[in-house]
């Protein structure tokens, strides 16, 4: 590989590393290529993109990006496939659904939102998490709840005390 190559993987890797804040690492050694393509086509339909590269390379890259990489450097050892991903879960479920025919791809670490999560042991960890979204609807639904019960109260206390008014109405003195 020329030095330009090297410098172009390292430049492209560099807009990835800006672009996206869910980064998972797993090494795919063991994969053949018919396998290897049933996994990137699980990463495609899910919307993860997955690009494989030298350790250096990647290092490089991770610290031109601007962002602090330094927890996940670690797991930068044998070979390194990165994913690159908007939605949280995605290549987590995408490892876990693969693994249901193998043991393979191995998970090495994720980087989320500044977070690390390392080793094998996190990725149930990962499926667990929420997203933004997750979130926000939750958060939505319990502001909602008291709100909706104050109107519900008000509305039908409202039928109560119409009612009452109109019999006190209708009452001969």
């Amino acid at each position: 590989m020329t030095f330009e190559e090297k410098e172009k993987i390292v430049s492209e890797l560099t807009e990835q590393f800006k672009k996206y804040n869910f980064i998972y690492i797993s090494d795919n050694t063991g994969l053949t290529g018919v396998q290897d393509n049933g996994f990137r086509r699980i990463l495609f339909k899910n919307g993860v993109t997955m690009q494989v590269a030298k350790n250096t390379l990647i290092k490089k890259a991770m610290e031109n990006s601007g962002k602090d990489f330094t927890g996940i450097f670690s797991s930068l050892k044998g070979t390194s496939a990165l994913m690159f991903t908007e939605d949280l879960k995605a290549p987590a479920k995408a490892i876990k659904d693969f693994r249901k025919k193998g043991e393979i791809p191995a998970f090495k670490g994720a980087w989320i939102d500044t977070d690390v999560f390392l080793g094998e042991g996190s990725l149930e960890s990962l499926l667990a998490l929420k997203s933004k979204n997750e979130l926000i609807g939750e958060v939505i639904g319990l502001l909602q709840s008291p709100a909706q019960n104050v109107v519900s109260a008000l509305q039908s206390g409202g039928n109560k005390l119409a009612g009452i008014v109109k019999t006190l109405q209708e009452r001969p003195e």
